[in-house]
Protein backbone atom coordinates (compact mmCIF):
# COMPACT_ATOMS: atom_id res chain seq x y z
CA UNK A 1 0.00 0.00 0.00
CA UNK A 2 1.24 3.49 -0.87
CA UNK A 3 -0.18 6.65 0.63
CA UNK A 4 -2.48 8.10 -1.99
CA UNK A 5 -3.05 11.44 -0.28
CA UNK A 6 -1.17 13.55 2.22
CA UNK A 7 -0.79 16.89 3.99
CA UNK A 8 2.73 18.20 4.67
CA UNK A 9 3.91 20.99 6.97
CA UNK A 10 7.42 22.26 7.61
CA UNK A 11 8.68 21.77 11.16
CA UNK A 12 8.52 25.53 11.79
CA UNK A 13 4.93 25.73 10.59
CA UNK A 14 3.90 22.74 12.68
CA UNK A 15 5.56 24.14 15.81
CA UNK A 16 3.90 27.52 15.31
CA UNK A 17 0.46 25.96 14.93
CA UNK A 18 0.91 23.56 17.85
CA UNK A 19 2.01 26.38 20.16
CA UNK A 20 -1.09 28.39 19.23
CA UNK A 21 -3.57 25.53 19.48
CA UNK A 22 -2.36 24.43 22.90
CA UNK A 23 -1.69 27.56 25.01
CA UNK A 24 -1.98 25.55 28.21
CA UNK A 25 -5.53 26.39 29.27
CA UNK A 26 -7.15 23.11 28.11
CA UNK A 27 -9.53 24.88 25.72
CA UNK A 28 -9.92 24.38 21.99
CA UNK A 29 -8.31 26.84 19.57
CA UNK A 30 -8.19 27.22 15.79
CA UNK A 31 -6.00 28.01 12.80
CA UNK A 32 -6.46 28.02 9.04
CA UNK A 33 -3.93 26.28 6.78
CA UNK A 34 -3.43 27.64 3.27
CA UNK A 35 -2.17 24.84 1.04
CA UNK A 36 -0.64 24.51 -2.40
CA UNK A 37 -0.97 21.26 -4.32
CA UNK A 38 1.81 19.13 -5.71
CA UNK A 39 1.29 17.89 -9.28
CA UNK A 40 -0.86 14.78 -9.63
CA UNK A 41 -1.80 12.03 -9.86
CA UNK A 42 -1.20 11.73 -6.14
CA UNK A 43 -2.96 14.30 -3.96
CA UNK A 44 -0.32 16.06 -1.86
CA UNK A 45 -1.31 19.26 -0.05
CA UNK A 46 1.59 21.49 1.03
CA UNK A 47 1.03 24.05 3.77
CA UNK A 48 2.31 27.38 2.46
CA UNK A 49 0.81 29.76 5.01
CA UNK A 50 -1.23 29.76 8.21
CA UNK A 51 -3.76 32.13 9.74
CA UNK A 52 -3.90 31.84 13.54
CA UNK A 53 -7.36 32.64 14.90
CA UNK A 54 -6.98 34.94 17.95
CA UNK A 55 -8.09 33.21 21.14
CA UNK A 56 -10.03 36.25 22.35
CA UNK A 57 -12.16 36.25 19.19
CA UNK A 58 -13.38 32.69 19.81
CA UNK A 59 -15.87 31.08 22.18
CA UNK A 60 -13.65 28.34 23.57
CA UNK A 61 -14.55 25.22 25.55
CA UNK A 62 -12.64 21.96 26.26
CA UNK A 63 -14.64 20.10 23.61
CA UNK A 64 -16.30 22.80 21.52
CA UNK A 65 -15.25 25.92 19.64
CA UNK A 66 -16.95 28.79 17.87
CA UNK A 67 -14.76 31.12 15.84
CA UNK A 68 -15.33 34.20 13.69
CA UNK A 69 -15.58 34.20 9.92
CA UNK A 70 -13.00 36.97 9.60
CA UNK A 71 -10.12 34.47 9.94
CA UNK A 72 -11.55 32.42 7.09
CA UNK A 73 -11.93 35.59 5.02
CA UNK A 74 -8.26 36.39 5.61
CA UNK A 75 -7.33 32.88 4.46
CA UNK A 76 -9.50 33.24 1.36
CA UNK A 77 -7.66 36.46 0.50
CA UNK A 78 -4.35 34.53 0.67
CA UNK A 79 -5.59 31.51 -1.25
CA UNK A 80 -7.98 32.69 -3.94
CA UNK A 81 -5.50 34.22 -6.40
CA UNK A 82 -3.58 30.96 -6.91
CA UNK A 83 -6.56 28.64 -6.33
CA UNK A 84 -4.98 27.20 -3.20
CA UNK A 85 -6.82 24.93 -0.77
CA UNK A 86 -7.94 25.81 2.75
CA UNK A 87 -7.84 23.41 5.69
CA UNK A 88 -9.73 24.46 8.85
CA UNK A 89 -7.72 23.16 11.81
CA UNK A 90 -8.66 23.07 15.48
CA UNK A 91 -7.34 21.36 18.61
CA UNK A 92 -8.69 18.48 20.67
CA UNK A 93 -7.11 19.21 24.08
CA UNK A 94 -8.48 15.95 25.51
CA UNK A 95 -6.50 13.90 22.98
CA UNK A 96 -9.47 12.46 21.01
CA UNK A 97 -7.82 11.54 17.69
CA UNK A 98 -10.90 11.61 15.48
CA UNK A 99 -13.56 13.97 14.22
CA UNK A 100 -16.46 14.44 16.64
CA UNK A 101 -20.13 14.74 15.75
CA UNK A 102 -19.81 18.45 16.53
CA UNK A 103 -16.90 18.68 14.05
CA UNK A 104 -19.01 16.98 11.37
CA UNK A 105 -21.94 19.34 11.90
CA UNK A 106 -19.65 22.36 11.84
CA UNK A 107 -18.06 21.26 8.56
CA UNK A 108 -21.46 20.83 6.92
CA UNK A 109 -22.11 24.50 7.66
CA UNK A 110 -18.68 26.03 7.06
CA UNK A 111 -17.12 24.11 4.17
CA UNK A 112 -19.88 25.01 1.64
CA UNK A 113 -19.14 28.67 2.40
CA UNK A 114 -15.55 28.12 1.28
CA UNK A 115 -16.70 26.58 -1.98
CA UNK A 116 -19.12 29.46 -2.48
CA UNK A 117 -16.11 31.78 -2.39
CA UNK A 118 -13.72 29.81 -4.65
CA UNK A 119 -11.93 26.53 -5.26
CA UNK A 120 -12.62 22.85 -5.76
CA UNK A 121 -10.83 21.28 -2.79
CA UNK A 122 -11.00 22.33 0.87
CA UNK A 123 -11.01 20.46 4.15
CA UNK A 124 -10.70 20.28 7.92
CA UNK A 125 -8.27 18.82 10.43
CA UNK A 126 -7.77 18.23 14.14
CA UNK A 127 -4.60 18.25 16.23
CA UNK A 128 -4.05 16.52 19.59
CA UNK A 129 -1.58 17.68 22.26
CA UNK A 130 1.39 15.60 21.07
CA UNK A 131 1.16 17.32 17.67
CA UNK A 132 -0.48 14.48 15.73
CA UNK A 133 -2.84 15.69 13.00
CA UNK A 134 -5.78 13.99 11.30
CA UNK A 135 -7.04 15.67 8.12
CA UNK A 136 -9.77 15.23 5.54
CA UNK A 137 -10.79 17.01 2.35
CA UNK A 138 -14.11 17.76 0.68
CA UNK A 139 -15.18 18.22 -2.91
CA UNK A 140 -17.82 20.82 -3.83
CA UNK A 141 -20.58 18.20 -3.58
CA UNK A 142 -19.42 17.61 0.03
CA UNK A 143 -18.00 14.17 -0.57
CA UNK A 144 -15.28 13.56 2.00
CA UNK A 145 -11.96 11.74 1.86
CA UNK A 146 -9.52 11.15 4.69
CA UNK A 147 -5.97 12.22 3.90
CA UNK A 148 -4.07 9.03 4.57
CA UNK A 149 -0.90 10.71 5.76
CA UNK A 150 0.13 13.90 7.55
CA UNK A 151 3.88 14.49 7.37
CA UNK A 152 6.24 16.89 9.14
CA UNK A 153 9.79 16.50 7.76
CA UNK A 154 11.77 18.08 10.59
CA UNK A 155 14.91 16.95 12.39
CA UNK A 156 12.91 13.76 12.95
CA UNK A 157 10.60 12.54 10.18
CA UNK A 158 7.13 12.55 11.71
CA UNK A 159 4.26 10.70 10.02
CA UNK A 160 0.67 10.29 11.22
CA UNK A 161 -1.63 7.87 9.43
CA UNK A 162 -5.39 8.16 9.18
CA UNK A 163 -5.86 4.50 10.16
CA UNK A 164 -4.03 5.21 13.49
CA UNK A 165 -1.26 2.74 12.67
CA UNK A 166 2.17 3.59 14.04
CA UNK A 167 0.94 6.16 16.58
CA UNK A 168 3.54 4.38 18.66
CA UNK A 169 6.58 4.71 16.40
CA UNK A 170 8.18 1.45 15.25
CA UNK A 171 11.64 0.67 16.55
CA UNK A 172 14.42 0.93 13.96
CA UNK A 173 15.59 -2.24 12.22
CA UNK A 174 12.38 -4.18 12.93
CA UNK A 175 9.48 -5.55 10.94
CA UNK A 176 7.49 -2.48 11.99
CA UNK A 177 9.78 -0.23 9.99
CA UNK A 178 9.34 -2.40 6.92
CA UNK A 179 5.57 -2.36 7.36
CA UNK A 180 5.49 1.44 7.46
CA UNK A 181 8.00 1.93 4.65
CA UNK A 182 5.73 -0.20 2.44
CA UNK A 183 3.32 2.78 2.53
CA UNK A 184 5.95 5.31 1.39
CA UNK A 185 7.61 6.29 -1.88
CA UNK A 186 11.32 7.06 -2.18
CA UNK A 187 12.90 8.87 -5.12
CA UNK A 188 16.57 8.48 -6.04
CA UNK A 189 18.33 10.98 -8.29
CA UNK A 190 21.24 9.24 -10.00
CA UNK A 191 21.38 5.44 -10.27
CA UNK A 192 25.10 4.99 -10.78
CA UNK A 193 27.99 4.49 -8.34
CA UNK A 194 26.51 5.47 -4.98
CA UNK A 195 22.97 5.65 -6.35
CA UNK A 196 22.81 1.99 -7.35
CA UNK A 197 23.82 0.97 -3.82
CA UNK A 198 21.28 3.34 -2.27
CA UNK A 199 18.51 2.00 -4.50
CA UNK A 200 19.37 -1.57 -3.56
CA UNK A 201 19.06 -0.72 0.14
CA UNK A 202 15.80 1.20 -0.20
CA UNK A 203 14.14 -1.54 -2.22
CA UNK A 204 15.21 -4.26 0.21
CA UNK A 205 14.25 -2.15 3.23
CA UNK A 206 10.71 -2.31 1.89
CA UNK A 207 9.73 1.06 0.37
CA UNK A 208 6.41 0.59 -1.40
CA UNK A 209 7.71 2.40 -4.46
CA UNK A 210 11.13 3.55 -5.55
CA UNK A 211 11.28 6.20 -8.27
CA UNK A 212 14.53 5.92 -10.26
CA UNK A 213 15.69 9.04 -12.13
CA UNK A 214 18.72 8.85 -14.42
CA UNK A 215 19.22 9.73 -18.09
CA UNK A 216 22.38 7.67 -18.65
CA UNK A 217 23.08 4.29 -20.26
CA UNK A 218 25.22 1.48 -18.89
CA UNK A 219 28.77 1.37 -20.28
CA UNK A 220 31.50 -1.18 -19.73
CA UNK A 221 33.44 1.34 -17.63
CA UNK A 222 30.48 1.39 -15.20
CA UNK A 223 30.49 -2.32 -14.47
CA UNK A 224 33.02 -2.02 -11.64
CA UNK A 225 30.66 0.05 -9.50
CA UNK A 226 26.99 -0.22 -10.58
CA UNK A 227 25.20 -3.04 -8.80
CA UNK A 228 23.10 -5.41 -10.91
CA UNK A 229 24.67 -4.24 -14.20
CA UNK A 230 26.01 -6.81 -16.67
CA UNK A 231 28.16 -7.00 -19.78
CA UNK A 232 24.98 -7.60 -21.76
CA UNK A 233 23.50 -4.35 -20.39
CA UNK A 234 26.60 -2.44 -21.48
CA UNK A 235 26.75 -4.02 -24.94
CA UNK A 236 23.07 -3.27 -25.53
CA UNK A 237 23.29 0.28 -24.11
CA UNK A 238 20.46 -0.23 -21.65
CA UNK A 239 19.35 2.69 -19.46
CA UNK A 240 20.59 2.41 -15.89
CA UNK A 241 17.03 2.77 -14.60
CA UNK A 242 15.95 -0.19 -16.76
CA UNK A 243 18.63 -2.35 -15.18
CA UNK A 244 17.37 -1.52 -11.72
CA UNK A 245 13.73 -1.91 -12.67
CA UNK A 246 14.61 -5.45 -13.74
CA UNK A 247 16.58 -6.14 -10.56
CA UNK A 248 13.95 -4.82 -8.13
CA UNK A 249 11.18 -6.66 -9.96
CA UNK A 250 13.14 -9.91 -9.57
CA UNK A 251 13.00 -9.78 -5.76
CA UNK A 252 10.13 -7.38 -4.94
CA UNK A 253 7.72 -7.97 -7.79
CA UNK A 254 6.25 -5.63 -10.36
CA UNK A 255 5.28 -1.97 -9.81
CA UNK A 256 7.76 -1.25 -7.01
CA UNK A 257 10.39 0.35 -9.26
CA UNK A 258 9.31 3.39 -11.29
CA UNK A 259 12.05 4.01 -13.89
CA UNK A 260 12.34 7.53 -15.34
CA UNK A 261 14.95 7.59 -18.09
CA UNK A 262 15.42 11.36 -18.03
CA UNK A 263 17.68 14.03 -16.62
CA UNK A 264 16.70 15.61 -13.31
CA UNK A 265 16.62 18.86 -15.31
CA UNK A 266 13.64 17.63 -17.36
CA UNK A 267 9.97 18.16 -16.59
CA UNK A 268 9.13 14.44 -16.56
CA UNK A 269 11.72 13.87 -13.82
CA UNK A 270 10.46 16.79 -11.71
CA UNK A 271 6.87 15.52 -11.96
CA UNK A 272 7.88 11.99 -10.98
CA UNK A 273 9.96 13.24 -8.05
CA UNK A 274 7.07 15.38 -6.77
CA UNK A 275 5.12 12.21 -5.94
CA UNK A 276 7.68 10.90 -3.43
CA UNK A 277 7.76 11.10 0.36
CA UNK A 278 11.59 11.10 0.63
CA UNK A 279 14.33 12.20 -1.79
CA UNK A 280 17.83 10.74 -2.09
CA UNK A 281 20.37 12.69 -4.15
CA UNK A 282 23.23 10.59 -5.52
CA UNK A 283 24.21 12.84 -8.42
CA UNK A 284 27.70 13.99 -9.38
CA UNK A 285 27.07 17.46 -10.83
CA UNK A 286 26.37 20.80 -9.18
CA UNK A 287 23.37 21.69 -11.35
CA UNK A 288 21.73 18.35 -10.55
CA UNK A 289 22.19 19.00 -6.81
CA UNK A 290 20.69 22.44 -7.25
CA UNK A 291 17.65 20.85 -8.89
CA UNK A 292 17.31 18.32 -6.05
CA UNK A 293 17.41 21.27 -3.64
CA UNK A 294 14.67 23.09 -5.54
CA UNK A 295 12.43 20.03 -5.76
CA UNK A 296 12.78 19.43 -2.02
CA UNK A 297 11.75 23.02 -1.28
CA UNK A 298 8.90 23.28 -3.76
CA UNK A 299 7.25 20.02 -2.70
CA UNK A 300 8.25 19.97 1.01
CA UNK A 301 10.21 16.72 0.81
CA UNK A 302 13.12 15.70 3.06
CA UNK A 303 16.33 15.39 1.05
CA UNK A 304 19.33 13.17 1.77
CA UNK A 305 22.41 14.03 -0.32
CA UNK A 306 25.68 12.12 -0.63
CA UNK A 307 29.00 12.99 -2.23
CA UNK A 308 32.29 11.10 -2.51
CA UNK A 309 35.68 12.33 -3.69
CA UNK A 310 39.22 11.03 -3.94
CA UNK A 311 41.31 14.17 -4.41
CA UNK A 312 44.89 13.74 -5.60
CA UNK A 313 48.03 15.86 -5.34
CA UNK A 314 51.18 16.31 -7.39
CA UNK A 315 54.39 14.71 -6.14
CA UNK A 316 57.85 16.26 -6.66
CA UNK A 317 58.65 13.64 -9.29
CA UNK A 318 55.48 14.52 -11.25
CA UNK A 319 53.44 11.52 -10.18
CA UNK A 320 49.98 11.82 -8.65
CA UNK A 321 49.19 10.62 -5.13
CA UNK A 322 45.98 10.27 -3.16
CA UNK A 323 45.49 13.24 -0.85
CA UNK A 324 42.37 11.91 0.88
CA UNK A 325 39.40 9.59 0.58
CA UNK A 326 36.26 11.51 1.50
CA UNK A 327 32.51 11.09 1.87
CA UNK A 328 29.83 13.62 2.82
CA UNK A 329 26.19 13.13 3.85
CA UNK A 330 23.80 16.08 4.21
CA UNK A 331 20.22 16.01 5.47
CA UNK A 332 18.06 18.89 4.22
CA UNK A 333 14.66 19.50 5.77
CA UNK A 334 12.26 21.88 4.00
CA UNK A 335 12.57 25.29 5.64
CA UNK A 336 16.10 24.62 6.89
CA UNK A 337 19.46 25.43 5.27
CA UNK A 338 19.55 24.11 1.70
CA UNK A 339 22.49 22.50 -0.06
CA UNK A 340 23.09 25.93 -1.58
CA UNK A 341 23.14 27.54 1.87
CA UNK A 342 25.73 24.93 2.89
CA UNK A 343 28.00 25.65 -0.08
CA UNK A 344 27.60 22.21 -1.65
CA UNK A 345 27.19 24.15 -4.89
CA UNK A 346 27.89 27.84 -5.54
CA UNK A 347 27.35 30.24 -8.42
CA UNK A 348 31.03 29.82 -9.23
CA UNK A 349 30.84 26.02 -9.29
CA UNK A 350 27.66 26.10 -11.39
CA UNK A 351 29.35 28.46 -13.86
CA UNK A 352 32.47 26.28 -14.00
CA UNK A 353 30.35 23.22 -14.71
CA UNK A 354 28.48 25.05 -17.47
CA UNK A 355 31.76 26.15 -19.06
CA UNK A 356 33.17 22.63 -18.90
CA UNK A 357 30.14 21.35 -20.85
CA UNK A 358 29.69 24.16 -23.36
CA UNK A 359 33.14 25.78 -23.75
CA UNK A 360 35.84 23.28 -22.73
CA UNK A 361 38.70 25.39 -24.15
CA UNK A 362 37.62 28.44 -22.15
CA UNK A 363 37.17 26.25 -19.08
CA UNK A 364 40.74 24.90 -19.35
CA UNK A 365 42.05 28.44 -19.85
CA UNK A 366 40.28 29.82 -16.77
CA UNK A 367 41.32 26.79 -14.73
CA UNK A 368 44.96 27.33 -15.70
CA UNK A 369 44.78 31.04 -14.85
CA UNK A 370 43.13 30.38 -11.47
CA UNK A 371 39.82 32.08 -12.25
CA UNK A 372 37.92 28.88 -11.44
CA UNK A 373 38.44 28.09 -7.78
CA UNK A 374 38.10 24.78 -6.00
CA UNK A 375 38.57 22.59 -9.06
CA UNK A 376 40.47 19.48 -7.96
CA UNK A 377 41.91 16.56 -9.81
CA UNK A 378 39.83 13.62 -8.62
CA UNK A 379 40.49 9.96 -9.14
CA UNK A 380 37.42 7.90 -10.06
CA UNK A 381 35.32 6.75 -7.11
CA UNK A 382 35.42 3.03 -6.42
CA UNK A 383 32.79 0.66 -5.15
CA UNK A 384 34.28 0.27 -1.66
CA UNK A 385 34.03 4.01 -0.96
CA UNK A 386 30.60 4.13 -2.60
CA UNK A 387 29.42 1.30 -0.36
CA UNK A 388 30.51 3.15 2.76
CA UNK A 389 28.94 6.46 1.70
CA UNK A 390 25.68 4.89 0.48
CA UNK A 391 25.28 2.97 3.74
CA UNK A 392 25.87 6.18 5.74
CA UNK A 393 23.23 7.97 3.65
CA UNK A 394 20.52 5.36 4.21
CA UNK A 395 21.48 5.02 7.88
CA UNK A 396 20.95 8.78 8.21
CA UNK A 397 17.44 8.34 6.85
CA UNK A 398 16.70 5.53 9.30
CA UNK A 399 17.99 7.65 12.20
CA UNK A 400 15.55 10.42 11.23
CA UNK A 401 12.53 8.17 10.63
CA UNK A 402 13.12 5.85 13.59
CA UNK A 403 15.44 7.76 15.96
CA UNK A 404 18.02 5.58 17.66
CA UNK A 405 20.98 7.90 18.26
CA UNK A 406 21.92 8.86 21.80
CA UNK A 407 21.98 12.54 20.77
CA UNK A 408 19.11 14.50 19.15
CA UNK A 409 19.01 14.56 15.36
CA UNK A 410 19.24 18.36 15.30
CA UNK A 411 23.00 18.01 15.71
CA UNK A 412 23.51 15.89 12.56
CA UNK A 413 22.83 18.17 9.58
CA UNK A 414 26.07 17.09 7.92
CA UNK A 415 28.58 14.28 8.36
CA UNK A 416 31.99 14.49 6.72
CA UNK A 417 34.25 11.46 6.64
CA UNK A 418 37.99 11.43 5.91
CA UNK A 419 39.06 7.82 5.67
CA UNK A 420 42.69 8.69 5.04
CA UNK A 421 42.88 10.82 8.19
CA UNK A 422 40.55 8.57 10.20
CA UNK A 423 38.39 11.59 11.03
CA UNK A 424 34.63 12.23 11.08
CA UNK A 425 33.15 15.68 11.52
CA UNK A 426 29.50 16.17 12.45
CA UNK A 427 27.95 19.59 11.91
CA UNK A 428 24.61 20.88 13.28
CA UNK A 429 22.20 23.07 11.32
CA UNK A 430 23.36 26.14 13.24
CA UNK A 431 26.65 26.03 11.33
CA UNK A 432 24.87 27.14 8.16
CA UNK A 433 22.92 30.27 7.20
CA UNK A 434 19.30 30.04 6.08
CA UNK A 435 18.54 32.27 3.11
CA UNK A 436 15.09 33.35 1.95
CA UNK A 437 13.51 30.50 0.00
CA UNK A 438 10.84 31.67 -2.44
CA UNK A 439 10.25 28.11 -3.66
CA UNK A 440 9.06 26.79 -0.29
CA UNK A 441 5.70 24.99 -0.80
CA UNK A 442 5.39 26.41 -4.32
CA UNK A 443 3.80 23.15 -5.42
CA UNK A 444 2.38 22.76 -8.91
CA UNK A 445 2.35 26.46 -9.74
CA UNK A 446 3.62 26.99 -13.29
CA UNK A 447 6.30 27.18 -14.37
CA UNK A 448 7.40 24.34 -12.13
CA UNK A 449 10.18 25.41 -9.76
CA UNK A 450 9.83 28.87 -11.33
CA UNK A 451 12.02 27.64 -14.18
CA UNK A 452 10.71 28.64 -17.64
CA UNK A 453 12.60 25.77 -19.28
CA UNK A 454 10.34 23.17 -17.64
CA UNK A 455 7.02 24.89 -18.20
CA UNK A 456 4.14 23.08 -19.90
Amino acid sequence: MNSASSLTLTAEMHERVQHHLFPGDGLEAAAVLVCAKAPGPRLRLLVRDVVLVPHDQCVRHPDELKWPGTAIEDAIDLAEKEDLSIILLHSHPGGFFDFSDYDNRSDRITIPCLFAAFGSLHGSAIMVPDGAILARIYTPDMKTQQLELVAVPGHDLRWWWSDRKFLVRPMAFTGGTREELARLTACVFGVSGTGSIVVEQLARLGFGRVVLIDFDLVEKKNLNRILNSTIDDAENHRPKVTVFDRAITSYRGASVAIPINASILERSAVLAASQADVLFSCVDTHDARQMADMISSAFLQPLFDVGVTIPTRSMPDGRRAIADVCARVDYVRPGGPTLGDRGVYTQASLRAEYLRRTAPAEYRNELAQGYIKGAVDEAPSVITLNMRAAADLVMEFLARAYPFRHDPNIGFARRELSIAAKEEEILPEGQFPVSHNSLLARGAQEPLLNLPRIRL
